[in-house]
């Protein structure tokens, strides 16, 4: 178990986690199925029909991630939430070709598991679908199509929004891309939410989720864009204390309180051998006291970077990592240490310096 999230097991080597709230869906559907006839018939129907949308999901979130692992991508995982999937791929491809066709990969899923359904369901089964106690097979079939449609909507997060971004950015800066697609889903969040105001609520919900996803997509395409192209050695802290695996977390808690410093490299004979972040110090403060060797508490699994690195690799590894510190290694020493924070001040200090540089100079 992983926060609120269960491990439901492996597909295709991914690990596939369930959102605790799933169950909430799951008995939502059981009762409102059994409140339509009072048949229980008709509640344990209805799970079983969630439990096969979700199934579904996960095809379509296998499509994104085999497509990507194909090209060399590989997938953290895949989480089912109330809401539908999210496959978590490392990055998205370099190539707009290959972004375009792993946006794609998901929905053609969905295609194709209606053509399939097509081929088995009669006409007049699908054409009159109902949805408490109807035809099994002719619900999947309009459940593949409507997940098909309304992922192709070229909004983001949904896959539209990416192949619309991967079709522009064949043109044009990749930037200038995602922006162009943001601005074209944040209008029709705006159409979604007018729409949802004087006939479904629930479209008013879908419009926030695009207009949120848009305006972080076109800010996370930024900060690759700052990113790229950037040496560690410029961003990562050069003046930082260490601690050795005997000494104390008393020792560890005075550097604290007497700097900025949070989280600890931790090294022995010239050589990093773990890293004590603020959460091992405090806990450790908390359970075995302040004499507690840092050896006890400190993190042994760590990643660490170059120098020479490209910093938005670097970033990447960090926020995957599960520790905030990153320390950087030249040769099996120590050079400096890099954390999300000073990675913000970087970000913040280019942003003022471009703004400065884009003001007109006054004439006198």
């Amino acid at each position: 178990m992983t926060g609120w999230s269960w491990k439901l097991g492996r597909v295709a080597g991914i690990d596939v986690y369930m959102h605790g709230t799933f169950l909430i869906l799951l008995a939502w559907v059981a009762v409102s199925h059994y409140l339509q006839r009072h048949d229980l018939a008709d509640a344990g129907a209805g799970v079983i029909f969630i439990l096969a949308l979700f199934a579904i999901v996960v095809l379509h979130e296998l499509g994104h991630a085999l497509t990507a692992r194909h090209y060399g991508i590989r997938t953290r995982d895949i989480s089912l939430l109330p809401i539908g999937g999210v496959a978590r791929l490392e990055r998205m491809p370099d190539d707009p070709k290959q972004e375009l066709l792993v946006a794609l990969a998901g929905p053609a899923v969905n295609v194709a598991l209606a053509a399939l359904l097509a081929g088995v369901v009669t006409p007049t089964a699908w054409q009159d679908v109902q949805w408490v106690g109807g035809d099994f097979l002719s619900k999947l079939l309009w459940v593949n199509v409507s997940l098909a449609v309304f992922n192709l909507i070229p909004a983001f997060p949904m896959d539209g929004g990416r192949a619309l971004r991967a079709v522009l950015a064949m043109r044009m800066d990749y930037v200038r891309a995602t922006q162009i697609a943001a601005h074209i889903g944040q209008g029709l969040a705006l159409v979604f939410g007018l729409v949802g105001l004087f006939s479904n609520p629930f479209l008013v919900f879908i419009a926030l989720f695009v207009w949120m996803g848009a305006a972080s997509e076109a800010s996370a395409a930024l900060t690759r864009s700052v990113l790229g192209g950037i040496p560690v050695s410029r961003v990562m802290i050069t003046r930082f204390e260490t601690l050795a695996p005997t000494e104390t977390l008393q020792r560890a808690l005075a550097h604290v309180l007497a700097g900025f410093q949070q989280d600890f490299p931790v090294v022995e004979a010239g050589r990093v051998v773990g890293v004590l972040t603020r959460a091992n110090l405090m806990k450790g403060l908390t359970q075995t006291g302040a004499d507690t060797p840092v050896a006890a508490a400190m993190t042994s699994h760590f990643d660490s970077a170059e120098p020479s690195e490209m910093l938005e690799g670097a970033v990447q590894r960090l926020q995957t990592s599960g520790c905030p510190a990153l320390p950087v290694v030249r040769d099996r020493e120590l050079v400096g240490v890099l954390t999300m924070e000073n990675v913000g001040e970087f970000l913040m200090a280019h942003s003022a310096l471009r703004t400065s540089a884009a003001r007109p100079t006054p004439v006198a």
